[in-house]
């Protein structure tokens, strides 16, 4: 096997729990890293989502911490568009099963933030949680996080 384990730091972008209304992301970090994965875990959704009761995750970058900008296709690795705002997975129809997605971040800048966009009426929370890891760090091995 590989060691990819020495090569990566995991750092909370949306921290798990059931949410009903938007989160307040904090800016991760990249300086020093050459690579960013965005992983999404959702579990069962809390309502029947639609076109208007609906999650939208908005991914923004920064090169200074200040001034946000939504990331475009041209950014993101693994997805065939990205919606208005920066729009990287859009809950809109019944999401009957917990699951898994994971975005590659291509885009250069410093500091992304990842916000869970909540539209419509949610009486019922939704468990959601999300982590990125930024690899291929300038000094290596990371540390352990266990």
């Amino acid at each position: 096997m590989k060691d990819v384990h020495s090569h990566m730091l995991a750092t909370v972008a949306i921290g798990a729990a059931v949410l009903a209304a938007d989160n307040t992301p904090p800016a991760i970090d990249l300086q020093g890293y050459q690579a960013a994965e965005i992983i999404l875990a959702v579990g069962i959704g809390g309502i029947t989502f639609s076109g208007t009761n609906k999650i939208e995750f908005k991914l923004t970058h920064s090169d200074d911490d200040a001034t946000y900008e939504a990331v475009t296709v041209a950014d993101m690795l693994g997805l065939d568009a990205v919606g208005d705002g920066g729009i990287i997975k859009a809950l809109t129809a019944e999401h009957a099963a917990a699951a898994v997605y994971r975005f590659g971040y291509k885009g250069g800048r410093r500091y992304l933030k990842l916000l869970a966009d909540f539209s419509g009426t949610h009486g019922s929370g939704t468990p959601i949680a999300a982590t990125v890891l930024k690899m291929k760090g300038a000094d290596t091995p990371e540390v352990d996080q266990a």
